[in-house]
């Protein structure tokens, strides 16, 4: 399913599991108009606690979460809020984008470079 934003992503996710707005909004500890606007992309997203609060709320699998932090991310203007640890806790992940930036690394190589990581995990 393709989502036009983060607030879309977020209001179908809470209708999928019949969850209503006051509710959601009451578990996350802001109030209904705020949550509200956030879904209807008035307002930014939440900060990473809360999205990982929703995450948790929404019961979303690994790829439906890292989904979130991207459109959270992209809402925002900046890398998706679940990397700037990992990104700065990690001089080579700097490097490493830098070098794909500076050489044009397109897709096809970060697919295979993602596909060889994941190699690791079997």
């Amino acid at each position: 399913m393709k989502y036009a934003n983060f607030g879309d992503f977020i209001a179908k996710k809470r209708i999928e599991r019949k969850i209503t707005v006051r509710k959601m909004a009451e578990m996350l500890g802001v109030s209904a108009p705020f949550l509200t606007d956030v879904e209807k992309d008035r307002r930014n997203p939440f900060d990473y606690e809360k999205l990982v609060k929703v995450a948790d709320i929404l019961q979303l699998s690994d790829e439906e979460r890292d989904l979130m932090f991207d459109l959270a991310g992209k809402k925002r203007d900046t890398v998706a809020p679940d990397l700037p640890d990992y990104i700065m806790d990690h001089d080579y992940v700097s490097a490493a984008l830098r070098t794909a930036r500076d050489l044009g690394a397109g897709e096809e190589e970060w697919n295979k470079f993602v596909e060889d990581l994941k190699k690791r995990e079997g």
